[in-house]
């Protein structure tokens, strides 16, 4: 173990001794040139840049890949990783259930189909093979004739669409580029004849530019018709930083609702089709945020005056009554059951669904596990009393189960094999108290057997942004960290929405450092409860989640010994100002031109709050060049800093700094298998190493 240490500080040396400054980039917004030394490390193409990325990515690769026992751990997860077929997103249409599956070995997961419920299934489509890039959302017709698809490139996530025959298996001309994806989610719904669909789309830019990232709107294409024929149906002067759902009822009517929204994490306004156009039925106001049509009606599930959520109902009229008023638990999904509904509900890490009859009246809580599972997908129907549940635990992998509401038994269909005993595993909880008093949950795994001993070798993990919640997530090859002795812990910190919208609204704008508050809570909970210590804590997320393990290890960096943060922000301002992500996270981040929030902005922003001489905990930092949500300057930018930070630390004190810049590569979704699995050795091995994992397993 003093090996691997002695070498994590030779690189962060070596590392530090190659900064250099060359120059500063023209200001725009947010903190003066004068006073960001590394804003040169914002422009990718310059050639001192790109050298200074390889240098980078060279001493990372080869610090980690020596790491002693860095091979065992890695091949043990590669095992993990790849020991079984895994399904995922099924969506019912035409009688058929079409799903993605990928088996070991496979880079990109297959869409399949089968009759539901007892057809053989069959391979639909794999556009890797045709050399038309990852596959990203698809979305088939109701008469299942066709299927449109998407397809992205080098991990950017900015979609084209296709339109695959069903009927003859070939996908036909049609290909709609700018179909969104980056900042704007993309959004599709099939007309009722199957002969065309509206779907979200970025204005078309004019030859020989880029396309512009703001202003996408809803268009109309007709199967067969060229990308250029489709016109704008909606929201051509809606939002610049406009996104949409679409909705649509799939009977007979075929009823669409658009729930559009100015950028992320604020509510959505609710439009039903009238015609040839579109007339808002719910505003802002209602804090609405999501939908589904439960009959003719769409099911809303509201805000206002409910901080756990209600549920209004939408006819086709544009009159709203209120089906559900506020109960226990804070609504996350609601979905048709034959003549009444489901509502998926959270509380904390804690997770069940509700059957409810025509009138609203509770027929019965379902008979899921009452702890450590959360639900994913509900495929069903108006008027049909079966729908079919996809869940998955801390120690179970996803599972497809079917609901019968006649009789409310539930049957298992699909469940995934694993290679280890994840049985063996315990879940445990704790709680935190943060700065303000408020009880932050903390979920522990360890194995059986593994008790608090003040100094276990424990990553903590969260996100704590835009009303995402932290939800159990099959632990999957990340036994390998439990099979050494180690510990796992889930913080749900405010920001997300686990407990409802007031939770979420805590950790925003100007809240924001409550969750930073909440996550040192979290970890010394850990602490407290004699799972770890500060030499042992290690501390991880991924985007919005790294920027609270950025701001967490510049905050209290005596708390911390390790972190590792994937495709995080760490220059606030910046992030506004540059990027076309960072306009649309105004509603979640606030807007540093309003003087309150620029300062408390600038207050948790972890690049300017880094100061040299500290030590800091070691920090292994990973980002894609390809990124539209974060831009991989900000990995860059925070890598520098530390390191310069470095140089006034004593040499027997300093501790690494590593980047690695993934070069095809973007936020992570729709990246290939092996770099997923790649991901998990990179984060499990550097942690290994600076939290002394014991080599060997239990």
């Amino acid at each position: 173990m003093r090996l691997r240490a002695r070498c994590l500080l030779v690189l962060a040396l070596v590392a530090a001794s190659s900064l250099h400054a060359v120059g500063s980039v023209p200001d725009g917004a947010g903190v003066p040139a004068a006073s960001d030394p590394y804003r040169w490390l914002e422009r990718a193409d310059d050639p001192a840049v790109q050298q200074w990325i390889a240098e980078q990515n060279q001493r990372t690769e080869a610090l980690l890949g020596a790491t002693p026992d860095g091979a065992a751990l890695a091949a043990r997860i590669k095992q993990l990783a790849t020991s079984g077929t895994t399904l995922s997103d099924p969506v019912m249409a035409g009688g058929t259930l079409y799903y993605m599956q990928r088996v070991p070995g496979q880079e990109h997961a297959l869409l399949m189909g089968q009759a539901w419920p007892v057809g053989a299934a069959r391979q639909v489509l794999d556009p890797e093979a045709s050399g038309l890039g990852s596959m990203d959302g698809f979305w088939p017709s109701p008469d299942g004739r066709y299927l449109a698809y998407g397809t992205e490139e080098g991990g950017n996530e900015l979609l084209t669409l296709h339109v695959f025959d069903l009927q003859t298996g070939k996908t036909l001309g049609d290909q709609l580029p700018w179909a969104g994806g980056g900042p704007t989610p993309p959004g599709l719904s099939w007309d009722a004849d199957g002969k065309g669909f509206l779907y979200v789309r970025y204005a078309p830019p004019a030859p020989g530019n880029e396309v512009s990232l703001f202003n996408a709107s809803v268009v109309h294409h007709t199967v067969g018709r060229l990308a250029n024929e489709d016109a704008i149906v909606f929201g051509e002067h809606y939002s610049p930083v406009a996104e949409y759902q679409l909705l649509n009822s799939g009977d007979a009517r075929s009823q669409t609702a658009i729930l559009a929204m100015e950028g992320d994490g604020g509510p959505v306004e609710v439009f039903l089709r009238d015609g040839e156009r579109f007339k808002r039925a719910l505003g802002r106001e209602a804090n609405a945020r999501q939908a589904a049509w439960v009959g003719d009606r769409l099911y809303v599930t509201a805000f206002k005056d409910a901080p756990r959520g209600k549920i209004v109902a939408v006819d086709g009229a544009g009159r709203v009554t209120t089906v559900l008023p506020q109960r226990d638990g804070a609504i996350q999904q609601v979905a048709p059951l034959g003549d009444g509904f489901m509502v998926v509900r959270s509380w904390g890490p804690d997770w069940w669904v509700e059957h409810y009859d025509a009138k609203a009246a509770l027929v019965r809580r379902l008979p899921l596990p009452a702890q450590g599972i959360a639900v994913e997908t509900i495929v069903s129907a108006a008027g049909s009393d079966k729908a079919m549940l996809s869940y998955r635990g801390w120690t179970s992998p996803r599972r497809w189960v079917e609901y019968h509401g006649a009789d409310g038994t539930l049957r298992i269909l699909i469940e995934a094999k694993t290679a280890a005993d994840y049985s063996t595993i315990g879940v445990y909880r704790i709680d935190g108290i943060s700065k303000d008093g408020t009880r932050i949950p903390v979920t522990v795994l360890a194995m059986k057997g593994v008790s608090p001993n003040g100094s276990r070798p424990a990553i903590l993990e969260c996100y704590g942004g835009f009303g995402s919640p932290v939800r159990a997530t099959f632990v999957g090859a990340d036994l390998a960290w439990l099979e050494r002795g180690g510990v796992l812990a889930y913080a749900n910190t405010r920001g997300g929405n686990e407990f409802g919208e007031d939770w979420h609204a805590q950790g925003q704008k100007l809240h924001k450092q409550n969750v930073i508050d909440d996550f040192h809570a979290a970890a010394q909970a850990l602490v407290k409860s004699g799972w770890t210590d500060s030499a042992h804590l290690g501390i991880f997320g991924i985007s919005d989640g790294g920027l609270l393990v950025g701001a967490s290890l510049v905050q209290r960096p005596q708390d911390y010994r390790a972190a590792v943060a994937r495709v995080g922000l760490y220059d606030m301002p910046r992030h506004e100002a540059l990027t076309a992500n960072g306009q649309y996270n105004r509603n979640e981040y606030g807007s540093v031109s309003d003087p309150a929030q620029a300062k408390a902005t600038l207050a948790y922003s972890p690049l300017q709050q880094v100061k040299a001489g500290l030590v800091y905990p070691a920090v292994l930092l990973t980002t894609g060049a390809n990124d539209t949500h974060v831009g991989a300057w900000q990995s860059r930018k925070f890598a520098a800093a530390l390191l310069a930070a470095g140089e006034g630390v004593p040499s027997d004190s300093r501790r690494a700094v590593l980047l690695l810049t993934r070069m095809n590569a973007g936020h992570g979704g729709g990246a290939p298998f092996s770099q997923r699995v790649n991901d998990t050795v990179l984060r499990l091995t550097f942690f290994a190493g600076e939290l002394r994992l014991p080599e060997k397993a239990l």
